[in-house]
């Protein structure tokens, strides 16, 4: 009765593990948006929505940090939607960080447009739009097409992101179970179990490789997947530095075929079994100090028995570290520990992370196995030591990781980055609190010597049966119910209770660990919070500069005010208001915005996140976002530039919680 109960406490606590993870993964993916650009424009020669004299000759771009550029990275249209650069953008005198390319003579008067799109220094597509003017402003007929950001097809987004998670999976099977057969259990790979777990991981990591490959191209330039097998697209990916890295993956892949064939090949023989030799017993009195004489030389004859398989572990573990470290790079090179600060410690401390991640997560998947196989406690004491060692790693390296990413406090709620960090957190405290109840189940097994050793296989007969000239339905059933009873016996053994309820534990633990591996793809997809810091800091040092191109020459009595309720169906006191938007001077070019957010009772109300954008439907030109500045609580501003006249629809989108949010529209008239 009380086994019963502890295993009835055990499961609830499982459950209660499970429903939390839930909670939070549910969270995380109702809130989280696309992933913000981790390389930000900082500034432009022309200015965005300037207006210059004469034309220039070239048109630069100057970014946070380096961008890698193709052919058409930068491309200027003339307000009839004509190509007017001389293409093949480049660096500005070899800086890294900028985009220049070449303008053709003879420019008339009117609004031209510059769409770019490259590619941040960690890897991740970057883009955008802006207009100038040559003399004066004046129509134009680009699509909204010339407008569009970084963000990527839908389609392609969701492979490239699958891939990614299933690239980090993968890696952690495969140098997780390889190590735990190479330290804790070398028996282990002569099972079929195990042997089809490496084959998984390798494939996986292969495949997704591939796949991650060919899609980057169409994922970079926002196109659909059929351009995934656009030769000159991969050429290009090539060229970059994660296409290296992607390239480098495949070739070790190759080794670690050859390393896997060596690993089952080499541990999965027998090992060469001790003849004992006969005693000889004379009756002479010395057969004690015979006896001792040859347990020492047998203790002898089994060390050097064993000596060969030491030696091919010791071999095979360090080609093994030695490929799990080259791996580990090919992630880290082309990452965020490739770019900011501490670059140098970064590095290195990043493969630590990521085999730290792989040792645990990964030998997790093992153990399961190897208790399913009946494996002895002696194994499970050898993984939970390097379970420890793994998270000691993590913690250490994951501490500075987030420092380094993050930057301030605020940043750890205030950006999209550093609530992925939160959640993330909170899976690995799930997985140690579901760890430490593995580790109870495991002193059980140990204060348990029957339950402790490992089981060995027992091969059962198979059920024979009686032949008869006619089938009997009796002896058919009974037939069924031997063999059903056969694969059981063979699928269970070894399961006891104390064994069983370790594995259910270590289930779970394995469980929450797919989701740590899912948060980490999302988190390598977000700008750290140190960048998106800078960005907001170099935003308000914009709107308090100002500029005389950007400036809106307000004038009164033309304020144009339009409300729009909002209503997000939250519960928060800021779910339902009004938001009011005033434009002036309400024309063509450059305008002056102001947005107010009330409350049901007509108080101001702030807000987690609010974007205001104009679009102009009749042209397909849109939609136009506008940098807002906060000016107290529920209040911001900003210029809008308005290049055309005609109905124009104005959309603000209100987040008044991580899942609540609305975006009322209005249409007014401009000109």
């Amino acid at each position: 009765m009380q086994s019963a109960g502890l295993e009835k406490a055990t499961h609830r606590r499982i459950a209660g593990v499970l429903g939390v993870l839930g909670a939070l993964l549910a969270l995380m993916l109702a809130g989280a948006g696309p992933a913000s650009a981790h390389a930000t424009l900082d500034s432009t020669d022309p200015s965005q929505n300037s207006v210059v004299g004469t034309a220039p000759r070239a048109v630069t771009l100057t970014f946070s940090e380096s961008v890698s550029l193709s052919g058409d990275s930068v491309r200027v249209l003339d307000p009839a939607g004509k190509a007017v650069d001389t293409g093949n953008p480049a660096h500005a005198d070899g800086k890294g960080n900028t985009a220049r390319v070449g303008l053709q003579d003879g420019l008339a008067n009117g609004t031209y447009t510059v769409a770019w799109r490259a590619v941040s220094d960690d890897s991740h597509p970057v883009g955008g739009a802006f207009t100038f003017s040559i003399g004066a402003p004046s129509d134009t007929t680009v699509s909204a097409t010339a407008f569009q950001g970084a963000e990527a097809d839908g389609l392609v987004a969701a492979l490239y992101g699958t891939g990614r998670a299933v690239a980090y999976t993968a890696f952690a099977l495969l140098v997780g179970v390889a190590a735990f057969v190479l330290v804790c259990w070398p028996a282990g790979t002569a099972r079929r179990r195990v042997q089809r777990l490496l084959m998984t991981g390798w494939t996986a990591l292969l495949v997704s490789t591939v796949a991650v490959l060919m899609l980057r191209g169409p994922y970079e330039r926002g196109t659909g997947v059929g351009q995934a097998f656009d030769l000159s697209l991969m050429r290009a990916t090539l060229d970059e530095r994660i296409g290296t890295g992607l390239a480098a993956r495949l070739l070790l892949l190759a080794a670690g075929g050859v390393f896997l064939s060596l690993l089952v090949g080499q541990l999965g023989q027998p090992p060469r079994p001790v003849v004992p030799k006969p005693r000889d017993e004379d009756g002479d009195g010395t057969a004690a100090g015979d006896d001792a004489e040859a347990a020492e030389l047998r203790e002898l004859e089994r060390r050097a028995a064993e000596r060969p398989q030491r030696e091919v572990r010791l071999g095979l573990g360090v080609a093994g570290l030695v490929l799990a470290v080259a791996l580990a790079a090919t992630w880290v090179g082309a990452d965020h520990a490739s770019v900011g600060i501490q670059v140098w410690l970064a590095l290195p401390l990043g493969i630590l992370h990521l085999i730290a991640m792989a040792l645990w997560l990964g030998g997790l998947a093992a153990l399961l196995v190897a208790l399913r196989e009946g494996v002895g406690v002696e194994v499970v004491d050898r993984f939970s030591k390097i379970a420890f060692g793994s998270v000691a790693v993590l913690a250490v390296t994951g501490i500075y990781q987030s420092w380094r990413g993050l930057g301030s406090w605020s940043a750890l709620t205030g950006t999209e980055y550093g609530r992925l960090l939160l959640v993330k957190s909170g899976c690995v405290v799930a997985m140690l609190g579901v760890a430490w109840m593995s580790r109870t189940w495991l002193a059980r097994l140990r204060s348990a010597p029957a339950e402790a050793e490992e089981v060995a296989p027992v091969e059962l007969p198979e059920p024979v049966a009686v032949t008869a000239h006619g089938e009997d339905p009796v002896r058919q059933a009974q037939l069924e119910r031997q063999r059903a009873a056969r694969q059981s016996a063979g699928r269970d053994r070894g399961l006891t209770p104390t064994r069983a309820g370790l594995r259910r534990s270590v289930l779970v633990e394995a469980l929450v660990a797919v989701a740590v591996l899912v948060v980490t793809t999302m988190l390598t997809n977000s700008p750290p919070g140190r960048v998106a810091d800078e960005i907001k800091a170099r935003a308000a040092g914009a709107a308090v500069a100002g500029g005389p191109g950007a400036a809106a020459q307000t004038e009164p009595g033309r304020t144009v005010e339009l409300k729009l309720p909002y209503d997000t169906k939250g519960r928060t006191p800021n779910a339902k208001g009004t938001a009011t938007v005033s434009l002036n001077p309400a024309r063509t070019g450059p305008n002056e915005v102001q947005l107010a957010l009330d409350g049901a009772d007509g108080q101001p109300v702030d807000v987690p996140e609010v974007q205001l954008a104009f679009t102009l439907p009749d042209r397909d030109l849109g939609p136009l976002p506008v940098q807002l500045t906060p000016e107290g609580t529920g209040r911001w501003s900003g210029i809008a530039q308005l290049p055309l006249a005609g109905n124009w629809v104005v959309s603000v989108q209100v987040r008044s919680s991580d899942i609540d949010q609305t975006t009322p529209t209005q249409q007014f008239r401009i000109g």
